[in-house]
């Protein structure tokens, strides 16, 4: 049993309509000018009058640049584009940035991340999360990274950066299908703010919704010191019905944050403090059940079989502290930042266990069962870098990094009457634990990594980077109680170096238009296994390369911005889940390719008008047959394979697109603007795993007995429209937006709960 294996829950989005109003006080006007690439929507405040596209700064190479100067493929979603949508979590933008695929499990925190069609296949994550300069996530492989991703409610953020291809020489393990980082909003030296804020939603054939925030900025020393706060919650209505109790709206939820910064800025010295603390607090997922058959729903569209309630908490507790000292000849930066991250999660696993009391135990009536999984980790991790200044001939930057991680991984299957009562004695003894275990753990990792750029003409520039990666694991599974597997502890632990590099030239073809080709490779880290049968000790890092050929480029006089990317992945010794009886394991697969096209446009007709198109195209699948898993289980042999040359990647639409507009208009005196705006995003179809292969041999003859095939499930593509308009002037804005408005249906994710005893299968 692990963690890691439970992703169950489809999502839809609703439809959501909803207003909110917000008032800002301030020296300075409340609508600030909003910059963006591709991605991000409007650049231009309201009533700017040029039609230049704004330079968007990014933080990918761990210093500002324009966006258009970096030889990567990067994203930004700005702050502008987060009020007009109302997002409240990855899964409402992500489809508007190319190549980043977002997978829910019904709730906010509950959420796996992919780019490129590096999809996690492992509980080991594939895209890297920040906030700021410091990671927060695991890169161990028992804190179920994969599903529960970093997932912020985007309040006080001033953007989000996403990277696309590995970024292992700058940003280490677990990057290496890209990054995610947030970036907060600094405290203003100079200028006093206040903002609160609040508004109401609903969602059809659902509740109603409601959210809060407010904030303020205040310098306490001129040019000196400031301090900025904020508070925001957010709850979200429901919409997901229980068909078993009758029950409504099952799948209401809270989400709030709050934040404090602190910048004090000296001669040539600047020190930033921040404390961040976000919470999730949801009642039930927001998943249907479906019909195995055919994938239709079982009752209604949005109704659910939910035997016992399936809450989730997550509690992400940020500290960071940032120095920066200008030496004259280069820039020192120290990055500190301290987490911990605590989630909760029940799962419903009737159908899964609760026919072991009719047919295990000789009972009359089946009962129910629920899974419990609750993680405790902690991170602490220190960089020290230092830079040269831009602009030389060569451009370099050195740096260490140091991170320590802890966690705990508490697992336990309770077995009940179906009214969740106990067993009646003496069963309850017996066999209402099935199983209560602890994975303890701990991840230490050094790294020293060197990036540098050298012009050697003055179109010409070649960049490359360096990372040497050493970690250190220890991990232990305590199985104290229960009938699944057997009592005791199995310490097990692992070291391993790694080593990675880039390589990226690039030629400026004039100053609007920039060549680049990179190779670059990512990695990520293996470690101690589990103690299972055929399951081996530990399990190595799975590596990849990533090739690169892109163009950025502005024209017409600077109205349109174009970015394309061509890409190729090899990836190898991918780390994959091998599960039997309940019971997974870590095992080092085979080989996978990706390869595809992104492309970004932007075009501003006018001072009020911008129009934007985002597309990938992905070509993700498996290079070569994974390698059988034996599996003693007397007197049989049982040999499972988990995935097949051709196998598409999970979760990853061949195609996926969008499209915004936005526009904006005077309303005549009092300075108030008006703006209408709206995106349509569509998502091809996609499955949720590889295939299966499960045979079973009479272990004394190697005679085959029975061979099971079990191919992965398909999911239908989609496409939804959002909209949205407000009215703002130096102090008000009134918004109004609504998230898909065609009402379409679809799924973020599928899975089957299988009957342990039976192997009846069940989609949710």
């Amino acid at each position: 049993m692990h963690a890691s294996t439970s992703s169950k829950p489809a999502h839809r989005s609703p439809l959501s309509l909803a207003i909110a109003m917000a008032l800002a006080l301030s020296a300075a006007p409340a609508f600030a000018q909003e910059t963006g690439t591709p991605e991000t929507g409007p650049q231009d405040a309201p009533g700017e009058e040029t039609t230049d596209l704004k330079t968007v700064i990014v933080t990918a190479n761990k210093r500002p640049e324009d966006v258009m100067n970096v030889a990567s493929s990067n994203s930004v979603v700005g702050e502008q584009q987060l009020e007009n949508i109302n997002a409240g979590q990855l899964s409402d933008y992500a489809s508007y940035v190319p190549g980043l695929q977002v997978t829910s499990d019904g709730t906010p925190g509950q959420t796996r991340l992919s780019l490129r069609g590096i999809a996690p296949l492992s509980s080991g994550a594939t895209v890297g999360t920040y906030i700021d300069d410091s990671p927060v996530g695991s890169n161990g492989l028992y804190q179920a990274a994969t599903i529960f991703m970093l997932d912020l409610l985007p309040y006080d953020i001033e953007r989000v950066e996403v990277l696309r291809g590995p970024q292992g020489t700058l940003y280490g393990a677990g990057s290496m299908g890209g990054l995610l980082k947030y970036v907060t909003r600094a405290p203003d030296l100079s200028n006093t703010e206040f903002r609160i804020g609040g508004g109401v939603s609903s969602v059809t054939d659902g509740g109603n919704g409601d959210n809060f925030r407010l904030g303020a900025n205040i310098p306490l020393s001129t040019d000196k010191l400031g301090l900025r706060v904020s508070y925001a919650r957010n709850n979200l209505p429901g919409y997901i019905d229980n068909s078993v109790t009758g029950e409504e709206d099952i799948n209401d939820a809270s989400q709030t944050s709050a934040r404090v910064a602190l910048m004090w800025q000296g001669e040539g010295v600047n020190l930033k403090l921040s404390a961040m603390r976000q919470t999730i607090d949801s009642d039930n997922n927001a998943t249907v059940s479906l019909d195995p058959t055919d994938s239709s729903p079982i009752d209604g569209e949005l109704d659910h079989l939910v035997y016992v309630d399936a809450p989730f908490q997550k509690d992400v507790d940020y500290y960071a502290a940032t120095l920066s000292w200008d030496l004259g000849w280069g820039d020192f930066t120290s990055a500190s930042g301290y987490s911990q991250v605590d989630t909760w999660r029940r799962q419903d696993v009737t159908i899964d266990y609760g026919e072991f009391t009719n047919l295990g135990l000789g009972l009359p009536d089946p009962g129910a069962s629920y899974f419990d999984n609750k993680l405790d980790f902690k991170q602490f991790t220190q960089e020290l870098r230092l830079a040269s200044k831009m602009g030389g001939r060569f451009d370099w930057l050195l740096g260490v990094f140091y991170s320590r991680e802890t966690g705990d991984n508490y697992q336990h299957i309770e077995l009940t009457q179906l009214d969740g009562s106990p067993l009646p004695p003496p069963f309850d003894s017996i066999a209402g634990d099935l199983a209560t275990l602890y994975l303890p753990t701990t991840y230490k990792e050094l790294a020293f990594f060197a990036n540098g750029a050298y012009q050697i003409t003055e179109r010409f520039k070649v960049g490359a980077g360096v990372r040497y990666a050493k970690n250190d694991q220890e991990f232990s599974q305590n199985v104290v109680s229960g009938l699944l597997l057997p009592i005791g502890e199995s310490p097990n632990a692992s070291q391993e170096n790694v080593f990675t590099w880039s390589l990226t030239p690039q030629f400026q073809l004039d100053k609007d238009n920039l060549l680049y080709a990179r190779v670059a490779t990512g990695y990520q880290p293996g470690g101690p296994n589990v103690k299972l049968p055929g399951v081996p000790d530990k399990v190595d890092s799975s590596t990849l390369t990533n090739y690169e050929l892109g163009l950025k480029s502005m024209f017409a006089d600077n109205r349109v911005q174009l970015e394309v990317a061509a890409f190729r992945i090899d990836w190898e010794d991918i780390q994959v889940i091998s599960t039997f009886d309940g019971a997974s394991g870590l095992v080092n697969g085979g080989t996978a390719r990706s390869q595809g096209v992104e492309f970004s446009a932007l075009f501003q007709p006018s001072a009020n008008l911008q129009l934007g198109l985002n597309a990938a195209y992905t070509d993700a699948e498996l290079s070569e047959d994974f390698p059988f898993l034996e599996v003693p289980s007397p007197p049989f042999l049982v040999e499972l394979a988990t995935g097949f040359k051709g196998d598409r990647m999970p979760y990853t639409p061949k195609l996926s697109f969008s499209a915004t507009a936005d526009y904006y208009f005077p309303l005549g005196g009092a300075g108030w603007e008006g703006h209408v705006g709206g995106g349509y995003r569509w998502v091809g179809d996609r499955v949720n795993g590889t295939a299966q292969r499960e045979i079973i041999y009479d272990a004394a003859t190697m005679t085959p007995l029975q061979t099971t095939l079990t191919p992965p499930i398909k999911l239908g593509s989609y496409g939804a429209l959002d909209l949205y308009a407000g009215v703002s002037n130096d102090h008000w804005t009134i918004r109004a937006y609504l998230k898909n408005a065609g009402d379409s249906r679809g799924y973020s994710s599928i899975a089957d709960h299988q009957n342990q005893l039976t192997r009846r299968a069940w989609n949710t």
